[in-house]
């Protein structure tokens, strides 16, 4: 039997506002997760992914785009993007964004448009 692996958030690589979970890296798990803190203004621009992705709005809020609209999406909500669909999103709030993005990958893959 496998034993429990218990990742700690802080102890993840970084990049600018994230702690990110990369399932290849970590016994071939199949899936990604990127822990987002945010400031105010602050967030990814337009991209796509190969697989689906599942943002989950811990915190705070999040303005979406999918390169034709925006939805603002609070705490307690989350988003599904389709595999290939544009997307981004910007911290609409006044304080901080705290949110958990899942990519249903074992790897990152991430083509930027913008």
């Amino acid at each position: 039997m496998l034993a429990i692996r218990v990742f700690k958030q802080d102890e993840l690589p970084s990049e600018a506002s994230s702690h990110e979970f990369a399932g290849e890296l970590h016994g071939g798990v199949g899936a990604c997760v990127i822990f987002v803190d945010a400031a105010p203004g602050k967030g990814p621009r337009l991209h796509r992914h190969p697989y689906i992705e599942i943002l989950i709005v811990v915190e705070g809020a999040a303005t979406f785009d999918d390169g034709e609209s925006k939805r603002e999406v609070r705490a307690g909500e989350m988003a599904v993007v389709d595999a290939n669909q544009t997307h981004g999103f910007v911290n609409s709030g006044a304080g901080r964004l705290r949110q958990i993005d899942v990519h249903l990958s074992p790897k990152f893959i991430t083509e930027w448009l913008a």
